[in-house]
């Protein structure tokens, strides 16, 4: 029976478990190389370096030593409780998540707007109360606090991975192959978690996605601290703050779309999604905030209203795609949308936005990730990195979307 519910995986992604090792090095790798690339500190985006400056860095102690903070270690870790405690004190509706191979479900606690707010609250208080000047601590200590979100990752997912060896575990189609390193990185078990609290989807929305914002609120008040006030803060700096802040808003405030998304129905809890949610997103999403932290650029109101535009037009084809699906999978369908039966049961659109275009709402984050980096102006390629980096990211995404709907 227990084959049966969770029978061995026999196909690799990413090439297998060499791809997993070189991920899993590579990522949090990455996450410094954007910082160490792109950082007053190294003296500029890029900094005049050479590969003699770069091996001797690296083969050197005290650098390595430099990576960890122990007082940011400590923020870290009561910014992650901070999100714990609020989600089990805050009030919120139980919804539940979608059918399991089991045929039951999982009931999830919806609070990840309130505690958005709460954290917003709290951190324009303490601006209101002793300036901006009293928010700059993360832009000093982003290295130690990156470092401490990718320890935090590397331990998750090690629990996570020896838990899902006790018996009656639901385990990932994808992530039961047996092989340590490939399991530990795409995620063992389904839907790991500690009595009603599930460790996938808490990571999912609170602590990487709330600090996204914290974090460039941090840049901001930098800015602002540099520069007199924070009526001298450049309108780049504010439409980042402003695009991305929404963003982050509308996906905790819809936060019911999360349970039916491939990351929830269908991916392990591993190392992937574990340094994806609480050290990718924020340590490597704020870097055009961060870099006009340091180099401020003025748009103008013809640049801004024409970012504004674009960004505007990214939302709206993300949103209106996103609410159809999320209207079919809930058995709505408002728009009398056409629609097929597949072989398997299932229903797929096949009008509307889905109709159009196989990916509508993938468009629409890259149009948004565009208008992200137009801010930043045209000096330096690195700050269009989350373009970049989020078209390969979608294009992957896209092709298990298309191997999940030919299995229908």
């Amino acid at each position: 029976m227990t084959t049966q519910l969770n029978p061995r995986t026999t196909h690799y992604e990413f090439l297998g478990p060499p791809g997993a090792t070189l991920i899993s090095i590579g990522v949090p790798s990455m996450i410094y190389m954007l910082y160490f690339g792109c950082s007053e500190a190294t003296g500029g985006c890029p900094p005049p370096i050479s590969t003699e400056n770069v091996f001797h860095a690296v083969t050197d102690p005290e650098w390595w030593k430099g990576l960890w903070d122990t007082q940011a270690a400590l923020i870290y870790l009561a910014w992650y409780m901070f999100c714990v405690v609020a989600w089990a004190v805050l009030p919120g509706d139980q919804v539940a998540g979608t059918t399991l191979r089991t045929g039951g479900k999982i009931w999830y606690k919806i609070n990840a707007f309130s505690t958005f707010l709460l954290a917003l609250g709290i951190t324009s208080g303490i601006i209101l109360r002793y300036g901006p000047e009293s928010f700059t601590f993360i832009y000093e200590k982003w290295v130690g606090l990156a470092t401490a979100s990718i320890v935090m990752s590397v331990v998750q997912a090690t629990y996570v991975y020896i838990a899902s060896f006790k018996p009656g575990k639901l385990l990932a189609l994808g992530g039961n192959t047996g092989n340590f390193i490939y399991d530990w990185y795409i995620g063992r078990e389904l839907n790991p978690a500690i009595g009603s609290f599930d460790i996938k989807t808490f990571n999912e929305l609170r602590p990487g996605l709330i600090l996204w914002v914290l974090i460039n609120i941090s840049m901001l008040c930098e800015q602002a601290t540099r520069r007199g006030g924070l009526a001298n803060v450049t309108d780049s700096m504010w439409l980042v703050l402003a695009f991305q802040g929404w963003y982050v808003a509308d996906g905790l405030y819809n936060e019911p779309a999360l349970f039916t998304t491939m990351d929830v129905t269908s991916d392990g809890f591993g190392f992937m999604l574990a340094v994806g949610d609480l050290a990718w997103v924020p340590f490597v999403y704020t870097l055009q905030a961060r870099y006009l932290a340091f180099h401020p650029v003025e748009l103008g109101p013809i640049a801004t209203i024409a970012v504004i535009l674009v960004n505007a037009l990214g939302y709206y084809i993300f949103r209106d795609a996103n609410g159809e699906k999320n209207d079919f999978r809930n058995g709505k369908n408002p728009k009398n949308l056409k629609f097929m039966t597949t072989k398997k049961g299932s229903k797929l659109l096949t009008s509307g936005w889905w109709g159009r275009s196989r990916h509508p709402n993938y468009m629409g984050d890259l149009i948004m990730a565009l208008a992200w980096s137009l801010p930043t102006g045209f000096n330096t390629p690195i700050t269009y990195f989350y373009v970049i980096y989020f078209a390969v990211l979608l294009i992957h995404r896209q092709r298990r979307d298309d191997e999940a709907c030919a299995l229908k």
